[in-house]
């Protein structure tokens, strides 16, 4: 009898407003700095990043709206679930990330939030802010790629 395996409990917590708003140049994979009971909750599926952002302070990176709620059962160190949190990553990735920021137009956004093994990691992209006209434009090719996708499998 073949040994049962372990089910893996994998979570994911994604900007869904990011790809929509923003177009991404480069992607930096960072650690983050989080309390126990935080790190449960994230676990539990009750983080959201929708207008998440970073920023560089004293030569740190820090992000920004990250909302993680607080843990149900946690019964000491409770805290404000928009504190704002220390993103850990290279001297010379935060070089690369200052250089970009203080470049006119960029911003630095939380794409995702997950778990690598047993750390927390976040996604985070160096983006430009799209107008209403590239919108439509993302819209129109998503559309056309759909329709052209249904007629060659119609047409097997």
């Amino acid at each position: 009898m073949a040994a049962k395996k372990k089910e893996q409990r994998y979570t994911e917590v994604r900007n869904s407003k990011a790809l929509r708003d923003y177009s991404i140049e480069e992607r930096f994979e960072a650690g983050i700095a989080l309390r126990g009971s935080e790190v449960k909750s994230i676990r539990a599926g009750r983080a959201q990043m929708a207008d998440c952002f970073g920023r560089i302070q004293k030569g740190e990176l820090w992000l920004y709206n990250l909302h993680i709620e607080e843990y149900a059962f946690s019964t000491y160190a409770k805290s404000d679930p928009r504190r704002m949190r220390k993103l850990l990553l290279h001297r010379n990735e935060l070089r690369k990330i200052q250089q970009a920021l203080e470049a006119a137009g960029r911003s630095l956004i939380g794409l995702r939030m997950y778990f690598k093994g047993a750390l927390v990691k976040v996604e985070v992209g160096l983006g430009v802010g799209k107008k209403q006209f590239d919108k439509r434009d993302d819209v129109k090719e998503r559309e056309s790629n759909r329709d052209l996708a249904r007629t060659m499998r119609n047409r097997h």
